[in-house]
């Protein structure tokens, strides 16, 4: 025999599921505009724009040299790679050791803010949660889940004999912190502050990266890479591709009347 269904009451639906829906997205929006109004301007470092620029221009002339005639092409390389002075090979010889954030105060400053705007609100209130909606049900995924996601779903609730499926307020909570991401980014924009999961990818991120990478490393590699480019100019005869395409007319025969009496 079957167990019977389990049926929740309706009051659940407005005074806990709601509720705790309405706490998380509310907090997230506060906690979005706490954080514009405690974040400083950075201050940019001209000389770090100055390299990764003309990274990006190398980089730019390696893949798209092709259409570049032959004189532009090695002109510019010759810019970038000269023995002398050519920016990549200027660059290279730097012995500037890269700066470390750790060491920076303003960087420090900003990685306290940033974790009393995500994770102290996010203990606060997830501790308010779990005692005042503590031993709710409050809903039930719509397809049928193994027993090992009952930790994960049922926070707080005990009971052997309840479906997987079945979700605690203390795990609606959770699911609504790292789930709301793509509400922030319909109400914030996508830049915003309040999708605390992007928050902590990125403090992660942060803390794993440790010291930032040697421009003069990057400026080696690049001179090495444009070094081995070898120039094929991908507009070889593109007028008589064109020409084929478009057909014999009046206008295409008169100018190679005029190219071939220029050869000759």
């Amino acid at each position: 025999m079957a167990e019977p269904e389990l049926q929740l009451d309706p009051a659940i639906r407005t005074w806990v599921f709601l509720p705790i829906f309405l706490i998380n997205f509310l907090i997230g929006v506060l906690r979005h505009y706490v954080s514009v109004l405690l974040s400083s301007q950075k201050k940019v470092d001209l000389e770090q724009v100055k390299d990764s620029q003309a990274l990006i221009r190398a980089r730019v002339l390696r893949e798209n040299g092709k259409y570049l005639t032959k004189q532009a092409f090695f002109m510019r390389k010759n810019y970038f790679n000269d023995e002398d002075n050519g920016i990549l090979k200027v660059g290279s010889r730097k012995t500037t050791a890269p700066p470390n954030p750790m060491t920076d105060p303003s960087m420090m400053t900003e990685m306290v803010k940033g974790n009393m705007t995500s994770m102290v609100p996010m203990m606060v209130v997830g501790g308010w949660i779990n005692w005042h909606f503590s031993g709710f049900v409050t809903t039930k995924v719509p397809f049928p889940l193994t027993l090992r996601f009952k930790p994960m779903l049922q926070r707080g609730i005990e009971l052997q004999s309840l479906d997987a499926s079945w979700v605690s307020s203390v795990s609606w909570y959770f699911l609504n912190v790292f789930g709301l991401r793509s509400i922030y980014s319909l109400v914030l924009g996508e830049n915003n502050a309040a999708d605390q999961s992007r928050v902590m990818q990125e403090q992660m991120t942060m803390q794993a990266g440790g010291m930032p990478p040697d421009s003069k490393q990057a400026f080696k590699a690049e001179w090495e890479a444009l070094e081995i480019t070898e120039h094929n100019w991908a507009l070889r005869n593109s007028d008589v591709e064109m020409i084929s395409l478009v057909g014999q007319t009046p206008e295409t025969l008169l100018y190679h009347q005029n190219r071939s009496s220029s050869i000759f």
